[in-house]
């Protein structure tokens, strides 16, 4: 299907010669000569440093609040309206005020709203899964009196792993579509910039080769943490393959 779509693309476009939809075979043309790699050291680089640095403080920040709130009743009735409250509210909505905060166009206000916006899907997964815990588990656990950072480490978090594992992939699409609206906003750098700029000067080709540039990060990106998670859960998918069903 893939192959399909780009065929038909090529083939459309080479008759109906439109100034907005250029060939693919144009657009390729305009990716190598752009992204391998006249720009790659001034303009992916830093997008990727974003990307990372704002996935890495997210989902370190959703697992630590994500296991207190969800092993507390009390902190989950107070903590969950603000959650979604945040979670709902648009991210073009909180760049001007991201901006105005930390008083920077900079990598700070550039992680720090990619990483805002990575939180929620690893706190909500980990607050569900922590919730979802075998009360068996919790009960033997008390009943051993087993010190709190060994029950944390060794039975709260292997148990919701997975779970947490499934927010940060969430997370990780997240941080894509962040770095390109935090630098379609404000950057002097950046895929989203060049984007931006050809947009703004009419060069067409060189847009549609940022569009094909950020869609193959986010495949790229994608597949390296299927990677990660198929090692990270191997043991989850031996467990489940040994349960009688």
């Amino acid at each position: 299907m893939p192959v399909a779509i780009l065929v038909g693309w090529q083939l459309w476009t080479a008759h109906a010669h439109s100034p907005k939809f250029p060939r693919l075979s144009t657009i390729l043309v305009d990716f190598r000569k752009e992204w391998l790699f006249a720009q790659f050291g001034t303009h992916v680089v830093p997008s990727l440093e974003r990307i990372g640095l704002g996935f890495a403080i997210g989902t370190a920040v959703g697992v630590l609040l994500g296991v207190p709130i969800g092993l507390s009743p009390l902190l989950r009735r107070l903590a969950l309206p603000h959650i979604e409250y945040w979670r709902a509210m648009p991210p073009p909505a909180l760049l001007p005020i991201s901006v105005v905060l930390l008083r920077s166009i900079g990598n700070l206000q550039k992680v720090s709203f990619i990483a805002f916006f990575c939180l929620f899907p690893v706190l909500l997964n980990t607050i569900d899964a922590v919730r979802g815990l075998d009360p068996t588990l919790v009960d033997t656990a008390r009943s051993f009196r087993v010190p709190w950072p060994q029950w944390i480490g060794r039975m709260v978090l292997p148990a919701a792993l997975p779970q947490i594992v499934a927010g940060m992939r969430n997370s990780l699409a997240l941080a894509v579509i962040m770095m390109v609206l935090s630098e379609y906003f404000a950057a002097t750098n950046g895929v989203g910039y060049v984007l931006l700029i050809s947009k703004n000067t009419f060069q067409l080709g060189p847009m549609w080769a940022a569009i094909v540039l950020i869609g193959l990060l986010g495949y790229l990106l994608n597949a390296l943490f299927l990677l990660v998670e198929r090692r990270v859960l191997a043991w989850h998918r031996g467990w489940r393959a040994t349960v009688p069903q």
